[in-house]
């Protein structure tokens, strides 16, 4: 059972909030779309990401965000701590996440909390303070969460912590956030209250004059000090495998690297093959200050931070990707098509490593139309742009930002009423096979979780644009889904697809990304021709080049330290070179790059080569 509290405050701010008045409907009501029956998932992760509060009392900024995100499997289900949500989500599947108000919890919500099981409970760290006990319960899904009142007092304090339980029953605690500080550890006391044993132990820091990807700001290319954050140890063969972040949560190149060992506390070497989880284009961009879980089947998966940053710096979302590890101990986080449809845990598939469905964007820069005319009006965000902490603000809300593949770019409706609609035009027939609508938070005057969030809507399709077909009724949904995603029955033969608005509970009716998944019905894009590499007199860069492809829709690039593990991944529309500055300088590397577009993906080029 869990415990629902609303508060006074949170039904005083619905009252305050609401949208336009619903119209009459007489059309039968649609059941209630509870409980979803995918065999696929669509980053960013479908949850019910939590209104932040911190620029409440200063300028009343309302966002959504999921960060920092710490995942462990305790009795075959999953339980998923991120930042500041006021409580935490359980699934069994990866796929229907539950959130969990717990029965007791931090006031002011966890942050960047470490989570581990140990002894048939699950223990936990984040208080906001950075100066709190370790809290411990053996029935999550309830939340009686317990202290033991014995505060960790380590130099500085206690920031972005993580909790490591080793295969002999000690625990360990590693921590830090910082332009300055290394990454520290430090074993605890388990029989005595989880209190420190000996001295901190400083590991490593940021090299980013070694460590291309290292370097701060949008594509590595500001002067401004990285930061190295979020720690997460996962044991693996009898090495220790200590992950962290860098260089900074609200860049499209937020990343996760990892040092090794064989001892939980080090000497920690540099893995030649960093960063491991990088995902610098798309339309969902960084993957960084994760954690990595094995499944109930044995395989792993990683959880990231993915950066949005419009209405705050850390306005951020979840992803999850498969992870594992090579037979050579190489670990790696496959974020190739990352932001495309990708088979859940359960469904079988060939090689972990690989879960894309191959569905393609058939959506990308299309026609696009709608009966409701766009808000000319001012956003109300904390902007950090000038100060070089965040990329400056997008500010045209017009019905082609729908479509862009730009997360931080959104169409606005001036209306938020059931009359509502924005149609698609592919172009030609195709194979559609699942719709992912993401809503952004304009203007919104939302803060913390009332319970009456949610979007409702009718998606429909057509071969002509006069003949409409419902594959999609989410008119009676009661679940919030911000970034809904979801996987059509069957695949519907259609060049139309029409979303029809029914209700949304934020005051404006705001869409980042209306996108349309499944596969053309014509040939596969050519191969690139005259694949280029130049490794430049800096190192850490590397140009690529290539002759564009007639008809892509963009193309993906991959690099790593062995052919056989080209395990780095880029994936960009509408440019026929990239700037690669995510190298170490001491490496060499090979390339490849392949095209996609509706219909699919090229065969990849030859593999090249750079000392």
């Amino acid at each position: 059972m869990k415990r629902i509290v609303l508060s006074l405050l949170s039904i005083g701010m619905l009252a305050a909030c609401s949208p336009e008045t619903k119209k009459e409907d007489n059309r039968p009501s649609a059941p209630a779309v509870s409980e979803r029956r995918f065999k696929t998932y669509c980053n960013p992760i479908d949850i019910d990401y939590t209104y932040m509060s911190h620029y409440r009392a200063r300028n009343n900024v309302s966002y959504r965000s999921g960060a920092d995100p710490a995942i462990v499997n305790f009795k075959g289900k999953y339980y998923l701590f991120v930042t500041r949500s006021h409580g935490y989500w359980v699934s069994d599947d990866m796929s229907n996440w539950e959130f969990i108000r717990p029965q007791s919890w931090y006031f002011n919500g966890s942050n960047a909390p470490a989570a581990a099981v140990k002894d048939g409970k699950i223990i936990l760290l984040g208080d906001p303070s950075g100066r709190g006990a370790v809290i411990e319960t053996d029935n999550p899904d309830l939340g009686d969460w317990k202290t033991n009142f014995a505060v960790i007092n380590v130099p500085g304090g206690v920031q972005d912590p993580n909790l490591f339980v080793d295969d002999d029953g000690k625990v360990y605690l590693y921590e830090e956030s910082s332009n300055k500080w290394p990454i520290h550890g430090i074993e605890l006391d388990a029989e005595n209250y989880f209190i420190p044993m000996g001295e901190q132990v400083d590991l490593f820091n940021l090299e980013p004059d070694k460590h291309g990807w290292e370097r701060f700001g949008q594509d590595h290319k500001s002067d401004l000090k990285p930061f190295i954050e979020g720690p997460w140890m996962v044991k693996h063969n009898n090495t220790y495998y200590l992950e962290y972040g860098a260089p900074g949560t609200q860049w499209n190149v937020y990343a996760d690297g990892v040092y090794t060992s064989d001892s939980p506390l080090g000497p920690f070497t540099y893995a030649p093959y960093n960063p491991i989880s990088y995902k610098p284009g798309g339309f969902l961009k960084g993957s960084g200050h994760g954690s990595t879980v094995e499944d109930n089947n044995g395989n792993h998966w990683h959880f990231a931070t993915m950066a949005i940053s419009v209405n705050f710096k850390f306005e951020r979302r979840i992803g999850m990707y498969p992870a594992g590890f090579e037979e050579d101990g190489q670990m790696f986080v496959n974020t190739a098509y990352g932001d495309y449809p990708h088979y859940l845990p359960d469904t079988d598939v060939e090689e972990h490593k690989h879960r894309f469905t191959g569905w393609m964007l058939l959506s990308f820069n299309k026609p696009v139309k709608t009966n409701s005319a766009e808000v000319n009006m001012d956003i109300n965000v904390v902007d950090e742009s000038e100060g070089g902490y965040m990329q400056e603000q997008i500010r045209e809300f017009d019905i082609s930002q729908i479509n862009d593949e730009e997360i931080r770019s959104y169409w606005v409706s001036e209306a938020n009423n059931d009359s509502i609609y924005v149609e698609v035009d592919l172009e030609k027939p195709m194979d559609v096979k699942a719709v992912q609508i993401n809503f952004q938070d304009f203007n919104s005057e939302i803060f913390g979780r009332p319970d009456t969030l949610r979007q409702q809507f009718v998606i429909k399709t057509s071969l002509d644009g006069a003949n409409w077909e419902i594959v999609a009724d989410y008119s009676n949904n009661q679940r919030d889904m911000p970034h809904g995603y979801i996987e059509l029955d069957k695949a519907v033969e259609a060049r139309y697809v029409r979303y029809e608005h029914v209700y949304c509970t934020n005051k404006f009716l705001a869409i980042s990304e209306l996108r349309v998944f499944g596969n053309g019905q014509e040939a596969l894009p050519e191969t690139p021709s005259n694949f280029a590499v130049k490794r430049q007199s800096d190192r850490r860069n590397t140009l690529l080049s290539w002759d564009p492809v007639d008809g892509a829709t963009g193309y993906v690039i991959y690099w790593g330290i062995s052919k056989e593990k080209l395990n780095l991944s880029a994936l960009m529309y509408d440019q026929s070179e990239y700037e690669l500055r995510a190298l170490n300088t001491d490496q060499s590397y090979y390339y490849q790059v392949e095209a996609f577009d509706e219909n699919g993906i090229s065969k990849k080029s030859e593999i090249l080569y750079t000392e």
